[in-house]
């Protein structure tokens, strides 16, 4: 955490020219050279003529009081900014993190421990999956059901319709990738003795598969859940602009393209503190599915 904050900090005092001439302009809504005298009394507003350690003082202590700083495009509370998109990007990652577990259980469950042709299928399937680009298949989600087919809104639009798409654009990719992490420790568990004491007591295949064998297997895909949901935040950028969708995502490009460095480095703070977060609360999970990892 302490390392992302301090890159977000070096990425300011790195911007290509002057911070203050980047702010006189976008204010004034033309690029062109500032006086000394110009950027005197916006160098004092932001803390500019400060020393750097100064200014990386300043800069920690406002995170710490919750202050991400004020955007130099729109004047207002970075915070407030991200705050607005927030909670449109975190549906729509929560989202894609519930259809990626839906997907792989599904898919794991049905193909491991099966014929040496059926695995290999399977895990080829899970590596196309993993490696297809979200923005390419993005599109061909659109194109497919939304133009073709007529049962979502091409672009925006609100409601679980609208979610679908841009959930399963994400969820996908991401499926592949756990569905990779769990074949192994779930093919593991079926040679298991419980699974044989299973079997004997009557229970179906299915239900060995998913009441014993997947609790066994979960604990890997799990850990790596903390990553995924950070995962989704980030690819979030680029589906938020394919589906015209609300959400921190748009607000990078958009900070990005005016050069506003408060908001960039502020939404890379907040995801770096997600991650830290989120793998704690699984980590905390796992030892609870799986007591060994206590120790």
């Amino acid at each position: 955490m302490w390392g992302a904050v301090t890159v977000a900090f070096l990425a300011q005092l790195a911007q290509p020219g002057d911070r203050a001439a980047v702010i006189l302009n976008l204010r004034t809504g033309q690029t062109q050279e500032r006086t000394p005298a110009e950027l005197a009394p916006v160098n004092a507003e932001y803390g500019f003529d400060a020393p750097p350690f100064e200014q990386y003082l300043s800069y920690l202590g406002g995170l710490l009081r919750g202050d991400l700083g004020v955007s130099y495009q729109q004047h207002r509370p970075v915070w407030d900014m991200i705050a607005e998109q927030l909670g449109a990007t975190v549906a729509l990652s929560l989202t894609a993190l519930v259809l990626a577990w839906v997907l792989m259980v599904a898919w794991v469950t049905l193909t491991a421990g099966r014929s040496p042709r059926v695995r290999s299928l399977a895990s080829t399937v899970e590596v196309f999956a993993a490696s297809v680009p979200q923005y390419w298949l993005g599109v061909l989600l659109l194109l497919v059901f939304a133009l073709e087919l007529g049962w979502v809104p091409v672009v925006g639009g609100n409601g679980p319709a609208a979610l679908l798409l841009p959930a399963l654009t994400l969820a996908i990719p991401l499926a592949g990738f756990l569905g990779q992490a769990t074949r192994a420790e779930f093919e593991l568990a079926l040679a298991r003795p419980f699974v044989l004491s299973a079997r004997v007591r009557g229970m179906g295949d299915l239900g060995v598969r998913l009441r014993h064998v997947l609790r066994h297997a979960a604990v890997p895909p799990l850990t790596l859940s903390g990553w995924a949901l950070g995962a989704t935040v980030s690819g979030a950028v680029i589906v938020e602009s394919v589906f015209n969708r609300p959400g921190i995502g748009r607000v990078l490009v958009s900070a990005i393209e005016a050069q506003d460095l408060p908001v960039v480095t502020g939404i890379i703070v907040l995801i770096a503190a997600l991650y830290v977060l989120v793998n704690l609360a699984v980590d905390a999970l796992a030892a609870l599915i799986d007591p060994r990892l206590k120790a």
